[in-house]
């Protein structure tokens, strides 16, 4: 691939598949310095579990193949949904 232009895509595996096959000093002149952050940082919150409960939300989150923070994150994503929809 010999692309003379850099791709103006939101897609990181696109993105990444580009730059996996083409050098940034091919496209200096094309470059420019940006301050403000370019992606939002999400904030962490850590939640306290004893070592049973960890067990029995990893063996959950194993049975809907997914991983115990996506689990949580569902989860609290739908109480929120719901609350919200209880409070309208």
């Amino acid at each position: 691939m010999n692309c003379r232009e850099i791709p103006q895509i939101d897609s990181i595996q696109e993105l990444a598949n580009f730059w996996d096959t083409h050098d940034l000093t091919d496209f200096e002149d094309d470059l420019e310095e940006v301050e403000e952050p370019v992606f939002e940082l999400q904030t962490e919150l850590i939640v306290p579990l004893q070592p049973e409960e960890l067990e029995a939300l990893t063996i959950l989150a194993k049975t809907r193949d997914t991983s115990p923070v996506n689990l949580i994150r569902e989860w609290v994503l739908e109480h929120i949904d719901n609350t919200a929809a209880e409070v309208q």
